[in-house]
């Protein structure tokens, strides 16, 4: 794993504390900045549009609003922010759907390297991580 040059400002979007706080360890490790949560996708939406991160990671499953719908209304309204929808429900349909919206796909399941190298990946498009 790499460390990050630059401190990058992330929201996390997650009705599990206990995997905010283990998510926002891994980003703040690999040198990235937590800049906010929030536990469901209507208070992620009003939490980027305060904190106007580098980058949001949703969860998929959660109440009020999922994460599929809230990433549909932040790639409206925050264009040119990064999503990433971590989720365990990583199926080749929901991926497609995930895509469609803006959205990259990672499986919690693949573990935290998939996540950070994802991240890693969409805030610098023109360099190989």
């Amino acid at each position: 794993m790499y460390k990050n040059p630059w401190p990058k400002r992330v929201l996390l979007v997650d009705d599990s504390l206990v995997v905010r706080i283990a998510t926002g360890n891994v980003f703040e490790s690999a040198g990235f900045e937590i800049c906010g949560e929030a536990e469901d996708g209507a208070k992620g939406i009003e939490q980027a549009q305060k904190l106007k991160p580098d980058l949001i990671v949703l969860d998929l499953a959660m109440p009020v609003m999922d994460g599929l719908q809230a990433g549909r209304v932040l790639r409206h309204t925050m264009p040119g922010v990064p999503l990433i929808l971590f989720t365990l429900y990583a199926t080749n349909q929901l991926k497609e759907q995930a895509f469609a919206a803006g959205m990259s796909v990672v499986s919690k399941q693949a573990g935290t390297d998939d996540l950070i190298n994802t991240a890693y990946a969409l805030l610098n498009p023109d360099k190989k991580s």
